[in-house]
Formats: structure tokens, sequence, C-alpha cells
């Protein structure tokens, strides 16, 4: 399972011209299911997240995490995490999760970060959808739960 976290001030997510997700200060999660991932992935990955010093403290120094500053949370499926680029110029996604298992997982991410007292809201599994944020940093960091 791989993430890309966005540090934000704010973000949102439009389904055919309708906000279906936005938050305040927080994190957009970019999140790409792949093949053989479970429900221990899901809790390996959010309990990093979740607890990730990525936050400015007092001083400006990255030492608060989205629990200690209350943030929120926006999460994005995005199975474009798992493109294969290293033949040809088309990419391939033979690694990211079939739909099914993937929406699954996903939801089941969404419900553990929720579990932890984060307001979290979404986009809508496999639709096409644009999502506006205001980067706050720039902060962007790149999680993969075989890393963990």
């Amino acid at each position: 399972m791989r993430a890309l976290l966005q540090r934000v001030s704010h973000a949102s997510v439009t389904v055919d011209g309708k906000v279906v997700g936005q938050i305040g200060q927080g994190l957009l999660i970019l999140l790409g299911v792949g093949q053989g991932d479970s429900e221990v992935q899901v809790k390996t990955l959010v309990d990093k997240i979740v607890h990730l010093r990525i936050f400015g403290d007092d001083e400006g120094k990255m030492n608060r995490s989205l629990l200690d500053i209350a943030g929120q949370a926006l999460v994005v499926s995005q199975f474009t995490l798992y493109a294969d680029v290293r033949k040809g110029r088309r990419p391939s996604f033979g690694e990211a999760a079939p739909p099914a298992i993937a929406e699954a997982l996903v939801q089941h991410f969404i419900n553990a970060i929720a579990a932890h007292n984060i307001h979290v809201e979404s986009g809508i599994f496999a639709a096409h959808m644009q999502v506006e944020l205001c980067n706050d940093g720039p902060v962007t960091i790149w999680v993969d739960s075989e890393q963990l």
C-alpha cells in the first residue's frame, strides 16, 4: 500500500462539478492499493501517518502529528501510484489491486483514520476526480507499507 501525503492548509475533491470532500488544515492522502495488500498494511500505514511529526510546533520545527494538531484528512484513492513505467511509454498498472479489493481496503483505511478521532473526507472510488489543494510548506512525503 502506498500513500503520497501532502501537508495542506486546505484541500478538496470534486466529481462532476460537485465538491464531494473538503478539509481544512491536515493531510491530503493519495492512496494506492497494491496486489497482496490487506488490513495488515492498512493498520501499519495508518499508524505511521497519524503519528508522523510533519506539522510545525511553536518554533516552526516539524514536531507535531496530525493527532497533535487535531488536523483533518482527505483520502483520495489513486491506483496510478502503482504505475510501472520501466517499459515503453505507456504505464502499466499490473501491480495495483483489482478494484473490488482496492475499494474495500480504501474504505477500511478511511475508517481506521476516523477511529483516531480524525475528521476524514474522501473522493469517490473509481470516479474521475479533480483535486485542489494548497500544499503547506510545501511538504510532500511518500510512504510505502513495504518500507515500514
